[in-house]
């Protein structure tokens, strides 16, 4: 994935239910996040269409994906299955090797999704955020 890719992307992202949009996912913010975990966000393409994507990134410890979708008319094809092993196998590269997504306690299918490809939901955590600017939607 690429700044190139960004207004497809978006254009995507608007089409997946369960997927939340924020500031962070502008341009501005994008370009940080490529630039700081370069080779690691992935895109698909199909005749030329963008039809998938998702962002990967780590903190030197731990790889993260997120924003993972695939156009409704292309799913049940594996195009995000192989998303998300490009992804890991780019993060075991680099010595990553646990990985987190976050899912919305109110996405029932992204949940069924990550479980059935053997993610293990966590229980013994909670994530609290914080916004010390950028408005709500930060």
């Amino acid at each position: 994935m690429t700044m190139a890719d960004h207004c497809a992307v978006m254009a995507l992202w608007r089409e997946v239910p369960g997927l939340t949009l924020r500031d962070a996912d502008g341009p501005e913010a994008v370009a940080r996040y490529l630039a700081r975990n370069p080779g690691l966000s992935a895109v698909a393409v199909l005749d030329g269409s963008l039809v998938g994507c998702i962002l990967c990134g780590h903190d030197g410890r731990r790889g993260y994906l997120q924003h993972l979708a695939v156009h409704p008319d292309h799913r049940r094809q594996g195009i995000a299955k192989a998303l998300i092993q490009r992804c890991l196998a780019r993060l075991q590269e680099v010595g990553i090797y646990k990985s987190h997504v976050d899912v919305l306690v109110d996405n029932a299918a992204g949940m069924q999704y990550w479980e059935g490809l053997g993610w293990q939901r966590r229980s013994d955590i909670l994530r609290y955020s914080f916004v010390s600017g950028g408005g709500e939607n930060a």
